[in-house]
């Protein structure tokens, strides 16, 4: 399994260059077929999530263990227009029925903006250029609180037969996997792809690991290709996991719109908490977690933690990212 990964993630490296060029030489664009191949992603599934470090990039690095881990996990379509629709995903645990928010994506057809992680906890929104969004799809991933992590943007690809969506080049933090637990580079730069598949639907990640210094340089550790295999089940009971969403939907759209205050114009945002997040995690799921009982948060309760935690991105903060 692991060599195969490995043969496979070396595979896809090596096509970055390619994915770049065809951003180049955009093909017609059929919106419905978009649509449908996006919302084809929505469903329950079995999935897979396994990382592997390829190239070492520089003398004396060791590639880490491979990780693998997996879970259940359906998809809900919460927003659906003819150019935007937005996916979230949720846990639920098999034994014990324990249901997570987890992460969410947002595709918006032909975006005009979007952001980009520039420096510790820091986000700053910039125009895409009209050459790279012209029939794309911008795709923005966000963490369990509905903070962002990335975006990318790219064209749905059907000249195989199998509905693949290629993104450009990008950067992101370190994901939780990571951060606790090493501290030698401070960025990735990322190409995601998408593709449908009989059983469901994969994400492939071609990583670079890098640590970016005050002075602007850059120092590229290794690479590494990211495999998430999400395959349709029907041995799974997912009623919690509807349930929460059913119960919970209203506050989350609340929160929701408190980070769009931050992401939907520039300059973007900055996080005063830790880099893992959990000073804002916390309050917002314990509210989430009242609300499913059937209690009230005020809007007020919510834009407290916003007002606590998030800010203006400052000018000092808007570093060259690219």
């Amino acid at each position: 399994m692991k060599s195969r990964l490995i043969a496979t993630g070396l595979a896809g490296l090596l096509t970055f260059s390619t994915l770049a060029r065809a951003h180049d030489h955009p093909a017609q664009t059929d919106t419905a077929r978009d649509r449908a191949s996006i919302l084809a992603m929505q469903g329950e599934y079995i999935v897979d999530f396994a990382f592997d470090e390829t190239v070492l990039l520089q003398p004396g690095y060791e590639r880490r263990p491979a990780m693998r881990s997996g879970g259940n996990e359906t998809v809900i379509v919460v927003e659906d227009t003819p150019t935007r629709i937005v996916l979230q995903h949720i846990l639920v645990d098999e034994k014990s029925g324990h249901v997570t928010k987890h992460w969410r994506q947002d595709w918006t057809f032909e975006s005009q903006k979007r952001f980009e992680f520039t420096a510790e906890q820091s986000w700053q929104v910039h125009a895409i250029p009209a050459s790279l969004t012209r029939g794309a799809w911008t795709q923005c991933v966000y963490e369990v609180s509905d903070a962002p992590r990335y975006c990318g943007t790219g064209r749905w690809n059907y000249e195989s037969g199998s509905p693949t969506w290629t993104s450009d080049l990008s950067w992101r933090p370190l994901p939780r996997r990571e951060y606790t637990q090493r501290s030698d580079y401070n960025a990735i730069s990322a190409i995601n792809r998408h593709t449908l598949t009989p059983g469901g639907w994969t994400h492939e990640q071609f990583n670079t690991k890098v640590l970016r210094k005050p002075d602007g340089t850059q120092v590229e550790l290794a690479r590494e290709f990211g495999f998430n295999d999400y395959q349709r089940t029907t041995d799974v009971d997912f009623k919690p996991a509807y349930r929460y969403w059913d119960a919970t939907r209203s506050y989350w759209s609340t929160v929701r719109a408190q980070w769009a205050r931050f992401l939907d114009q520039p300059p973007g945002l900055h996080l005063k908490t830790k880099i893992d997040g959990m000073a804002m995690i916390m309050p917002l799921f314990e509210q989430a977690g009242r609300v499913e009982k059937g209690e009230r948060v005020d809007d007020g309760e919510i834009a407290k933690v916003f007002a606590k935690w998030v800010e203006p991105l400052a000018a000092d903060k808007r570093a060259a990212s690219r």
